[in-house]
């Protein structure tokens, strides 16, 4: 799902940490979590993308 040509998926910080998005229409993102637990992680702690098989669509706006 991360290789979708043209579409920009990344991490969320703050507020909003574990979380991730992929943009929409600007502004509005699809905002959802990996379905795991525990959460798969790389070892420098960054989400381990290619164990996420399963999410949580958690809701559509503009967090900014």
């Amino acid at each position: 799902m991360r290789d979708l040509p043209g579409a920009r998926f990344h991490e969320l910080k703050g507020n909003l940490a574990g979380k991730l998005a992929v943009d929409l229409v600007h502004p509005d993102r699809l905002i959802f979590s990996p379905d795991h637990d525990p959460r798969p992680v790389l070892a420098d702690g960054g989400l381990d993308w290619q164990k996420v098989t399963k999410i949580v669509i958690e809701g559509i706006g503009n967090y900014h």
